[in-house]
């Protein structure tokens, strides 16, 4: 009954924090960031400085991650550090409601501080996955997470658009004022069902460390066991590649459909859609994962990716942008919560925060090229066309590496519990 509890208490998290993910970084700040904070700047110029960002923010948790999961596994802090920057996060984004037109620096600085902080809390929430399931039950753990973390999203986002588009419910006239309002609840939202982790997933005792080292050495030697592992280090070069593509499509999908001159309101229909097709199809996911294997069913997803990713290049209509969300649901969280359960079954007893550091480590500095490459084909070619069919390269590298990897074989009596 516990265990069930921690699951749950788990994966009310990925419900908790995709608010962000789908309100925030995909739907409503792009959108008010190129029409409002920034709208004396030109629309390559958007495209560049949303890259910029969301590149800047990449970098400093590829900077940050490794050190902060040794400190985590090093002193058991894996939760208590999950919710600081949790909170880091909630009131970062809370205050995107005080920003004025033409604040876009400081919107930008505080987009970047709450995205910072949404992906470091992600790095402990992802290793504390070892501690609530084990063996081929983590697949489908994964799944569920990732599929709640949908529905999750899906209804706050439905929530913030009825708002925007009504926004007389709330006492305001102007869409705008309501839009701004939404950070506030994307804010509430993010604490308030955080609380059921923070109450009922339990972390347990580190393993007995009879080293002296500093948090600066275990990182290093982390580094050279991660490498050492030929398994770990040829699946990790994948991940860097094609999560990369993946990540890139979630954060720049709104932005490039404006470039093209598709409506807002058109874009964050499909956003809606992407979120209830992910919701069933991730957890689907996860159990066909723990049927054919994890890597078989990232390796489909890939696939799928890099047809979304010519479609999105030739498409010309709006239908067209809603079969691509349609798509998208379907592939986006299994791929992602696959990657995570294939992972986890790779990583020693005891070092989930460590390893799973340098995983989102390589996850983020992935992103880091995605949007930049992006931003820059934009703005030299000035064809935002271009700029979205550059990422295919990146879902075909990233399936040539993943395919070298042997998917390592865990029953579900196999414990890894930390």
């Amino acid at each position: 009954m516990h265990k069930n509890k921690s699951i749950i208490g788990w994966a009310f998290y990925d419900w908790a924090n995709s608010v962000f993910a789908s309100v925030v970084i995909a739907g409503f700040f792009p959108v008010v960031f190129k029409t409002y904070w920034a709208a004396d700047l030109s629309g390559s110029e958007n495209t560049f400085w949303l890259g910029a960002g969301n590149a800047l923010a990449s970098l400093l948790v590829v900077c940050l991650a490794p050190f902060l999961g040794a400190v985590g596994d090093k002193f058991s802090l894996k939760k208590p550090m999950l919710l600081c920057f949790m909170l880091l996060g909630v009131f970062s984004t809370a205050l995107l409601y005080f920003a004025h037109q033409g604040d876009w620096i400081l919107v930008l600085m505080l987009y970047i501080v709450a995205t910072v902080g949404f992906m470091l809390a992600n790095v402990y929430y992802d290793a504390l996955l070892v501690s609530v399931s084990s063996g081929e039950q983590m697949d489908r753990v994964s799944g569920l997470g990732y599929g709640v973390g949908y529905l999750g999203g899906g209804i706050a986002l439905g929530l913030c658009v009825y708002i925007s588009q009504h926004p007389e419910t709330i006492g305001y006239e102007r869409a705008l004022d309501a839009v701004l309002v939404c950070f506030l609840l994307v804010s509430i939202w993010w604490l308030v069902f955080s609380l059921p982790l923070a109450l009922w997933v339990r972390e347990p005792q580190p393993l007995q460390d009879e080293s002296d080292a500093g948090v600066i050495v275990t990182t290093l030697e982390t580094f050279k066991s991660v490498f050492k592992d030929k398994q770990v280090r040829v699946f990790l070069m994948a991940y860097w590649i094609y999560i990369d593509g993946v990540d890139t499509i979630i954060r720049m999908a709104v932005d490039y459909g404006m470039a093209i001159g598709f409506e807002s309101s058109d874009l964050i229909l499909a956003l809606l859609i992407t979120q209830f097709v992910g919701f069933p199809a991730a957890i689907i996911y996860g159990y066909i994962g723990s049927r054919v294997g994890a890597k078989k069913a990232i390796l489909a997803g890939i696939g799928v990716y890099g047809v979304i990713t010519y479609l999105g290049y030739i498409m010309t209509s709006t239908t067209e942008f809603y079969i691509l969300a349609v798509l998208i649901g379907f592939v986006q969280g299994g791929v992602q919560a696959m990657s995570r359960s294939l992972y986890a079954r790779m990583v020693p007893e005891g070092q989930a925060a460590k390893y799973f550091g340098i995983y989102n480590m390589l996850g983020k500095s992935a992103a880091i090229v995605g949007p930049m490459l992006m931003g820059v084909v934009a703005l030299i070619t000035e064809n935002h066309r271009y700029s979205i069919l550059s990422i295919l390269v990146l879902f075909v590298l990233g399936a040539y590496f993943l395919s070298r990897v042997k998917e390592p074989r865990v029953s579900d009596s196999e414990a890894q519990s930390q």
